[in-house]
């Protein structure tokens, strides 16, 4: 037992000569390159204020307000706060501490018919400081600072992804009013399409038949309407929550994507990216903490050594068990005091045991969180690039199809074709816009996920950003 304690110490001694870092990513955990990326163009990282690119007054009005009063945001600004108060005392005991004591004691005793009390007084200033020889203080520091750093990469996390919901609300909310706007145009194609129908039934060129069709097809498009209106109702009350305020009153006067495109940006190596995630920041920052408090740990099979003065005035001036000196005076005194754990029946080891533990459980939440944040780059840069494809077909779809309608409904009004043939070609058409709509709102996302996935403009440096 006593050999494995002095080989422990020894150990730490010699732990303790050396600032030793924490554990790193594994060079194989970080790609040389994103493989959606084209890597022709120098890299060009989101801005701070990347919403400000899409040209939209109102979105950008819509993220101050948010900035503002956001609820989960002023959440993670208290925990902020609480975090740089931990710091603070946890950088405490790396000074002395001062303090004042002043104390009155009155004694009384009777015996033999005779009676004697006395008043005894002091007051002092005393100073206490735990000498740090083995770095425990500096250690609990460092891991307060860590954790601090952690709370503030948090804090930005929560930003961006409020950020990013809002700019995902507002356009799925601008794409709504859109696709409303599409079933009225379509609800009037249809209206036009059906005097067609009713002149031909007039004239006894068309059947009824063909009438109770198109009156149906223009029943299909009304009912698509109240089903639009309550998703736009229940999209922007979400927005409204968002904002942290309630949905009553909240005004949003935009009315369709159209010419929205965001500003570009272009990933530069996946190395420079674990500077730019603020979550990827936060895990390496509480692996940083788990380290130093396993550092801390460490030192609990060493002695601590305090260091205690103080002075001031007293009556009697001395008070000890065997000298007394009567009367005021000033009185004063110092000492020092040495505590070292002996056998506590395996507690040092078990917490040190505790603290290597959660060190490897969280270098494998910074391991989770890099891969993550890999993955969500390449996943925004494909996903980009097919619905950029899929926009184009979608919009092809839509002058074809309005040219097919438009020859079906003259040659049916000629009485070159069934009636079937101009209800087919309408609902192609009504179908290929309402999904161009959605396609377009769905590649505005996919940016936005993009800017989120690099980041947001976020970099190490505003680590200790309010």
């Amino acid at each position: 037992m006593r050999k494995t304690l002095l080989s422990t110490v020894a150990a730490i001694l010699l732990a303790g000569c050396a600032d030793v870092p924490p554990p790193q990513l594994p060079a194989g955990d970080i790609p040389k390159a994103f493989e959606q990326a084209d890597g022709k163009n120098a890299p060009l990282w989101p801005a701070r204020d990347w919403w400000n690119g899409f040209g939209d007054a109102q979105l950008s009005a819509l993220m101050t307000a948010a900035e503002a009063g956001n609820l989960d945001i002023a959440q993670a600004v208290a925990r902020l706060r609480q975090a740089d108060a931990r710091a603070k005392q946890a950088g405490a005991p790396l000074l002395p501490s001062l303090g004042l004591n002043a104390n009155v004691n009155t004694l009384y005793g009777q015996a033999k018919g005779a009676s004697l009390h006395e008043t005894d007084w002091g007051a002092a200033l005393g100073a206490s400081y735990e000498l740090d020889f083995w770095g425990k203080n500096r250690d609990a520091l460092q891991s307060a600072e860590a954790a601090r750093a952690a709370s503030a990469a948090d804090r930005a996390t929560v930003g961006l992804t409020v950020s990013a919901g809002i700019a995902d609300t507002y356009f799925q909310l601008l794409s709504l009013r859109e696709r409303m706007d599409i079933a009225r145009a379509n609800l009037a194609a249809s209206e036009e399409t059906l005097r067609v129908v009713q002149r031909r039934v007039d004239a006894g060129y068309a059947a009824t038949s063909d009438l109770a069709q198109e009156r149906a097809n223009m029943a299909a498009q009304r009912a698509i309407l109240p089903g639009l209106a309550q998703q736009e109702l229940e999209t922007r009350n979400a927005l409204a929550l968002l904002l942290g305020r309630p949905p009553e009153g909240l005004a949003v006067t935009g009315a369709s994507l159209t010419g929205l495109s965001g500003p570009a940006v272009t990933p530069g190596l996946p190395s420079e990216l674990l500077a730019r995630r603020p979550d990827v920041m936060a895990a390496e920052a509480n692996l940083a903490a788990a380290h130093a408090d396993l550092a801390a740990a460490r030192t609990a099979f060493l002695p601590d050594i305090t260091l205690t003065a103080n002075g001031g005035v007293a009556y009697p001036a001395l008070a000890a068990a065997i000298d007394t000196l009567p009367g005021t005076g000033l009185a004063a005194g110092i000492g020092a005091s040495l505590v070292q754990s002996i056998f506590d029946n395996g507690k040092i080891q078990g917490r040190i045991d505790e603290t290597k533990a959660r060190e490897e459980e969280l270098l494998a939440a910074y391991r989770a969180a890099a891969i993550a944040a890999f993955s969500d780059v390449e996943n925004a840069l494909g996903n980009i690039a097919h619905l950029a494809d899929q926009e184009a077909a979608l919009r092809e779809q839509v002058a074809q199809a309005e040219k097919v309608l438009a020859a079906a409904r003259r040659k049916y009004g000629a009485g070159y074709a069934d009636f079937l043939v101009v209800t087919d070609a309408e609902r192609t058409l009504n179908t290929a816009r309402d999904q161009r709509a959605d396609i377009h709102r769905a590649r505005l996302v996919a940016l936005v996920t993009l800017y989120k996935a690099l980041g947001g403009g976020w970099t190490r440096t505003a680590a200790n950003a309010p």
